[in-house]
């Protein structure tokens, strides 16, 4: 009795310290309880981009896009900054010493003079009445460029307003300009354009520019018209729709900014073709008159020269393949950065 008594009594003296453990750690568990609740994993929020944002990460992302890019950049730049240019009767001069139009003595025999100053005195050689032929390169560009550009805008706007009333009204409007459109398919372009340019070229290359841009838009008027038939039937144009939304505000604030990227790939892609269109006028003694020139041009009055004078027919030939080239990967550009295909997220 007396070892059972003392063997109960034992841990009844212990318990003591052991309850006080005890508590110290519940104590010490509730203390921390609140903390443990506090911790909790935030959801990670990823920012939305809009589809403006998208496009022009890809393109930034392009290789060949930033290439082309510079690279035109750069035609731009040293083609209007050489020789100057008029803003009307304003005249900007360039840093180049000689005008296109000054005919000077003829030093060793035409050729390519090059030195470690100044660029020499003709880096680029002179054509047979010694004119400067890097100042002609240079003018001849500018007025191909000029002309590439007016021709591919002009192109693009009556390609996409054609494109948009024949996709969105359909019926009987829809008929007449697609017929249209296909007379001017079946119409060679060339021959056209070699039409226009006897007709219109003393007019200046700006008037000369806009005839042609009128001939290169039919392309595009199909592929917009593609475009509106099926962006017509979607939800958001029935809901326009139904709130009383007139035709034209669909047309160009609801359908139109979802065709923005297929206008811009194909307005590129005009710009490059207008060049070679030029070319091949000029080529051919069409378009740009006396005393102004033009790369095809170029080509067209040095082709006889080719064997003794190679460098007056390779110049405008190496600026004529650079710009269509650079402007091709642009577009290439524009086209990967508008594929709807891309995921929208994708970094």
């Amino acid at each position: 009795m007396t070892d059972n008594n003392n063997s109960a009594d034992g841990p009844k003296d212990s318990s003591p310290e052991l309850a006080a453990m005890t508590l110290a750690s519940q104590r010490t568990v509730t203390a921390d309880a609140p903390a443990t609740r506090d911790v909790v994993a935030e959801p990670k929020i990823t920012e939305a981009k809009s589809q403006s944002r998208l496009v022009r990460e890809r393109f930034f992302r392009h290789k060949g896009a930033m290439g082309g890019m510079i690279g035109l950049a750069l035609i731009v730049v040293l083609a209007f900054s050489s020789i100057g240019f008029n803003i009307g009767p304003l005249h900007i001069p360039g840093w180049w010493k000689h005008s296109f139009t000054d005919v000077m003595p003829t030093v060793e025999g035409g050729k390519p003079t090059l030195s470690w100053t100044g660029l020499g005195e003709h880096p680029f050689g002179q054509d047979a009445l010694g004119r400067d032929y890097f100042a002609m390169t240079m003018r001849g560009a500018q007025i191909s460029l000029i002309i590439a550009f007016i021709v591919g805008i002009v192109g693009t706007i009556v390609g996409t307003v054609i494109g948009a009333l024949a996709g969105y009204y359909r019926g009987k409007v829809e008929a007449v300009l697609m017929r249209f459109t296909d007379v001017i398919i079946t119409i060679p372009l060339l021959v056209v354009a070699a039409v226009l340019a006897t007709i219109v070229s003393k007019a200046g290359i700006v008037v000369f520019a806009i005839f042609l841009g009128m001939l290169t838009w039919t392309g595009l008027a199909r592929i917009v018209r593609g475009e509106f038939l099926s962006l017509r039937e979607k939800e958001f144009v029935e809901a326009a729709k139904s709130v009383g939304a007139s035709s034209s505000r669909i047309i160009f604030k609801h359908i139109l900014p979802n065709t923005v990227g297929v206008i811009i790939v194909s307005a590129t892609l005009a710009i490059s073709g207008a060049i070679l269109l030029e070319t091949a006028l000029g080529f051919l003694g069409l378009g740009v008159q006396e005393p102004d020139t033009s790369l095809g041009k170029l080509i067209n009055e040095n082709r006889s020269a080719m064997t003794v004078r190679p460098w007056v027919f390779l110049w405008p030939g190496v600026f004529i393949v650079a710009i269509a080239l650079t402007v091709n990967f642009i577009g290439d550009g524009l086209r990967d950065a508008f594929d709807p295909r891309q995921t929208r997220n994708k970094q």
